[in-house]
C-alpha cells in the first residue's frame, strides 16, 4: 500500500507551493535546499526547472570569474547579495589555462565563447596555444552547462556583442591569422546556428585584439592595440543593412588604456579611465564628448595608513547601477625599501552613476577564494515581461 506524498508545503497545493519557490531568488536557493529532503528534491527536479523557464523567471545575475580560481566561475544575486559558485564549465583542455575568451548574456542565458588554451606548466614554455571555436552556454534555470553551436571561425581576443538578442564576433587572431582576423559572424541562440557577415574593411593590425560594443543597434569594434596612433576610428556593422562603417573613434583616449566600456538602460555609456584615479566618464551623445561623473574610491587597508588605487577590477553594469568588483592593490613596505605586496581583493563597489555626486556602497564580498584580477564578467537582467 503507497503512503500519500509528502506536501511540498503542507497546507498548500503542490502547484501554489511550486509557484511560492520558483519565485524565489537563486542567491537564496543553498539555503532553501537545507530545509527538507523534499524541498531539496524539488528545487533539484526537472518540474522546477521547466515551471521557471516556462515564466522566465531567470531572476537577475553578475557572473564573475577570477584569475587563479581555477575556472570556477561564482555568481551574484543582487535581490539576495549573495555570492554562490556555479557548476564547473565543461572544458576540452581542462589543465590548460583559457584565456581570450568573451562573455556575454543574450536573451536568458549565459555564453563562453571561443578564446585561447595554453598550458599551465610552465616547464611548457614552447607548447604551441590552441584557438578555439567551442561555445558553451550555462542555463540559469537548470543550473548547468551546454555546448552550443561552435563559431565557424576559432578566434581569441577578438570582439563581442549582442545586438536584439544575438551575438556578433569579429576580428581577433588565431594561428592561422596571427596578425588578425578580418572574419566576422553572428549567432541565433533561437536557432543554434551562426551566419557569416561580411568580413571587416581594412583591418591591418586593427583586429588583432579588440572590444565589442553593442550602441544605437550597432556593432562598434574597438581597437585595443597599445600604441596604434594611426587607429583613431572604430569599424562599425549595421544589422539592418548588412554593412560596415568606419567612424571616428569614440573612444580614442581611452583605447590605449585597456579600459572596459558599458552601455547601461537608456543607451547610456560609460568607461573607466584607469589612469590616475579610475575616473568614471561617460559620454554625451548629442554633443560627442566625454564628462567626468565621478571615480572609483580607493581602499584603505586595516593595517595600511593610505589610500590605495585598485587596478585589474571588474566593471560591469545591472540594471542602472555599475558593479566595481575585485582587483588587486600595491602595499609599499614602510621601511622604505622599495618593496610591495600584491594585495588580491573581493570587495564589491555599486553606484548609481546617473545621480551626482557618486554614492558608493558595499555589497557583500565575493564568495570561495574569488578575489583580485577579473578576466570575465557579464550581467543577466530578467525580463520586465517575467
Amino acid at each position: 500500500m503507497e503512503l500519500p506524498q509528502e506536501p511540498i508545503i503542507p497546507g498548500l497545493p503542490d502547484d501554489l507551493a511550486l509557484r511560492c519557490l520558483a519565485r524565489v531568488s537563486h542567491g537564496f536557493h543553498g539555503v532553501l535546499e537545507t530545509v527538507s529532503k523534499k524541498w531539496r528534491e524539488v528545487m533539484r527536479g526537472t518540474e522546477y526547472a521547466n515551471f521557471k523557464t516556462r515564466e522566465g523567471w531567470s531572476g537577475d545575475w553578475l557572473f564573475v570569474l577570477t584569475e587563479g580560481s581555477e575556472d570556477q566561475w561564482i555568481a551574484y544575486d543582487p535581490e539576495a547579495d549573495r555570492w554562490h559558485p556555479i557548476p564547473k564549465m565543461p572544458r576540452t583542455h581542462p589543465d590548460w589555462k583559457h584565456t581570450g575568451f568573451s562573455c556575454v548574456c543574450a536573451g536568458d542565458r549565459f555564453l563562453v565563447i571561443g578564446g585561447a588554451y595554453a598550458p599551465s606548466d610552465p616547464w611548457l614554455p614552447h607548447e604551441k596555444p590552441i584557438i578555439t571555436n567551442e561555445v558553451y552556454q550555462f542555463d540559469p534555470f537548470r543550473k548547468e552547462w551546454t555546448a552550443v553551436s561552435s563559431m565557424q571561425t576559432p578566434r581569441s581576443h577578438f570582439a563581442c556583442c549582442v545586438i536584439s538578442g544575438k551575438v556578433y564576433v569579429a576580428g581577433g587572431h588565431n594561428l592561422h591569422c596571427p596578425r588578425g582576423l578580418t572574419l566576422a559572424e553572428c549567432y541565433d541562440p533561437l536557432s543554434n546556428g551562426w551566419e557569416e557577415l561580411p568580413p571587416m574593411p581594412n583591418p591591418q593590425m586593427y583586429c588583432l585584439q579588440c572590444t565589442g560594443l553593442s550602441y544605437n543597434g550597432k556593432f562598434h569594434v574597438l581597437s585595443n592595440q597599445v600604441g596604434l596612433l594611426d587607429q583613431n576610428s572604430a569599424k562599425v556593422f549595421c544589422p539592418l543593412t548588412g554593412l560596415w562603417n568606419t567612424v571616428e573613434d569614440i573612444l580614442a583616449f581611452s583605447r590605449a588604456m585597456q579600459v572596459a566600456v558599458l552601455v547601461i538602460e537608456n543607451d547610456c555609456v560609460y568607461t573607466i579611465v584607469d589612469w590616475g584615479g579610475s575616473l568614471i566618464k561617460t559620454r554625451d551623445t548629442a554633443k560627442g564628448e566625454w564628462y567626468n561623473v565621478g571615480k572609483v574610491p580607493s581602499v584603505f587597508l586595516p593595517d595600511y595608513s593610505q589610500p590605495l588605487e585598485v587596478i585589474g577590477y571588474g566593471f560591469a553594469g545591472l540594471g542602472h547601477e555599475l558593479y566595481v568588483m575585485g582587483g588587486r592593490v600595491f602595499k609599499w613596505e614602510d621601511s622604505g625599501a622599495g618593496r610591495f605586496y600584491i594585495v588580491n581583493l573581493g570587495l564589491v563597489r555599486v553606484c548609481d552613476p546617473s545621480k551626482s555626486p557618486l554614492k558608493w556602497c558595499e555589497k557583500r564580498p565575493m564568495c570561495l577564494t574569488a578575489s583580485g584580477l577579473i578576466v570575465g564578467c557579464a550581467s543577466l537582467k530578467e525580463s520586465s515581461a517575467s
